[in-house]
């Protein structure tokens, strides 16, 4: 992160400032509680204003208790200490506007949440019109537009606000991930089976003196199948990694769904279970347990490595019931394409189905072109976004059609076109 010069007052109140810059943190959703506004202002006046990095550095080792809570402190901090008309810039940027969708800014990763906490508590007030002019009353027909639901279904993760998420975690909450039963080669006793059991048939005629008086039948037996979830939570799918989360504990802890068992893993520089965690009730906890436990938060990406583990580890324990296999990554390695594509065949060969969901996806130009993504491809059976809600619930139509591609079919046509 690039640190501008900082411009000081000559009497700054620095007390005050840190008071209300903590504040808003807290407004954004870091831990920012008295305790640690004394904490900063003590390590502040120890460290002094000598270097700019030293007093980035000092308030976010007092402000952040975990790697996710850094990118919405960047953007709080640069807002408010090094951007002179932030309050100005926020006021434009979150008052609505007439304008044309295309010129719209998409804000980055935690603005919009720094926004709002900054600007929390701000009265926003009409301007002021001319004495004697009255204002025009515009009638907007809302007949076609989309409730608030239907937009946040399509707001994507990364752009959504600390309440769009609360709202976005509410109806996740709510999802369901069904799947059809696998018919199995076994069968069992059915008086409306389709098969005659011949066996049982003449256990029963030998019972009454070898006489058939009727025709013993069975069917095909029904199980169900396993599902595993390989969520990335490297850098670039932090945003993204959170919000599947919140679906794979819903799906862990949801009835009637059908699946035999779910089991849930993190990878990022290394594998970690966090199976256990996601049977919690509460998804806070089971979130604050898993993310204690995998200690790889949005640090690097060593996908091929990760699946070498799973599959030496883990696949024989967990992949034994014809499961599907949901693997949740942007695709962007820096092993070997050549060990990830290894990697990954095992893995297809291993399991009943792999689902790919790759939050890259919602660009409409996204085509394989790094070698990640292009040894990954041909080893799923479909790959699918993963950016808003709507992508997640498009999951169900995956699962439930195991003939369902998604956007696999164009991209492979792309890639060997390429």
């Amino acid at each position: 992160m690039e640190h501008a010069p900082l411009e000081l007052p000559e009497n700054p109140q620095l007390t005050r400032n840190i008071t209300h810059f903590a504040r808003a943190l807290r407004v954004a959703g870091l831990p920012a509680g008295p305790g640690r506004v004394a904490d900063a202002i003590s390590a502040v006046a120890a460290v002094g204003f000598s270097e700019k990095a030293e007093f980035y550095y000092t308030l976010r080792a007092c402000f952040t208790a975990r790697p996710e809570h850094r990118a919405i402190y960047d953007q709080v901090f640069r807002l408010y200490w090094r951007d002179p008309q932030y309050l100005e810039h926020m006021m434009s940027m979150l008052t609505p506007a007439v304008r044309g969708v295309a010129a719209e800014r998409q804000l980055k990763a935690g603005e919009k949440r720094a926004a709002e906490a900054l600007l929390h508590g701000v009265e926003r007030d009409a301007p002021d019109l001319p004495e004697g002019e009255a204002g025009t009353e515009i009638e907007v027909d809302a007949t076609l537009t989309m409730s608030r639901e239907e937009r946040l279904k399509t707001l994507d993760f990364e752009q959504m606000s600390v309440a769009e998420m609360a709202e976005a975690k509410r109806l996740i909450a709510q999802m369901t991930l069904s799947v059809p039963p696998l018919v199995s080669r076994r069968t069992v006793a059915s008086v409306q089976g389709a098969q005659a059991d011949w066996r049982r048939t003449m256990r029963i005629a030998m019972r009454r003196g070898g006489d058939v008086v009727e025709f013993a039948r069975k069917s095909r037996r029904e199980r169900w199948p396993s599902l595993v979830a390989l969520c990335d939570i490297s850098g670039s799918m932090s945003s993204y990694s959170r919000a599947v989360l919140h679906f794979l504990h819903a799906v862990s802890n949801q009835k009637g769904a059908g699946w035999a068992e779910v089991h849930a893993f993190t990878f990022g520089t290394r594998l970690t279970n966090i199976t256990r965690h996601m049977g919690a009730r509460d998804v806070d906890a089971a979130l604050t347990a898993a993310g204690a436990e995998a200690q790889d938060w949005e640090g690097g990406t060593r996908i091929g490595a990760c699946l070498e583990s799973f599959n030496r580890d883990w696949s024989r324990r967990v992949l034994g019931r014809g499961a599907v296999v949901l693997l949740i990554t942007d695709g962007l390695d820096r092993d070997e394409p050549e060990r990830l594509e290894a990697a990954m065949e095992r893995l297809s060969l291993s399991s009943r189905r792999v689902i790919w969901v790759n939050p890259l996806l919602r660009w409409d130009g996204f085509a394989p072109k790094a070698a990640g993504i292009r040894a990954m491809l041909p080893h799923v059976g479909s790959f699918r976004a993963g950016h808003n809600i709507a992508a997640l619930a498009g999951l169900a139509e995956a699962v439930a059609r195991p003939d369902d591609p998604g956007e696999k079919a164009r991209l492979m046509a792309a890639l060997r076109a390429g």
